[in-house]
């Protein structure tokens, strides 16, 4: 149970910093080390954040995206 709830705010989270690109921008393996509520708290901070994002902290997040 809990490992679906880690995938579904790991999804919440990509769509979050993702900018409309469809491919995946973390690495799923992080699930691992990440529990339920550090993945909920950013999710919060990335709604918080997104909200006021300007161009700079935009280019700012681009470096953790997964490179394919």
């Amino acid at each position: 149970m809990d490992k679906e709830i880690k995938k579904e705010l790991l999804v919440h989270i990509e769509e979050l910093i993702a900018y409309g690109r469809k491919d995946p921008t973390i690495d799923p393996n992080l699930l691992k080390y990440l529990d339920i509520e550090s993945l909920i708290s950013i999710k919060k901070r990335l709604i918080t954040r997104s909200k006021d994002l300007k161009e700079e902290d935009k280019r700012w997040l681009e470096q953790f995206r997964k490179e394919e």
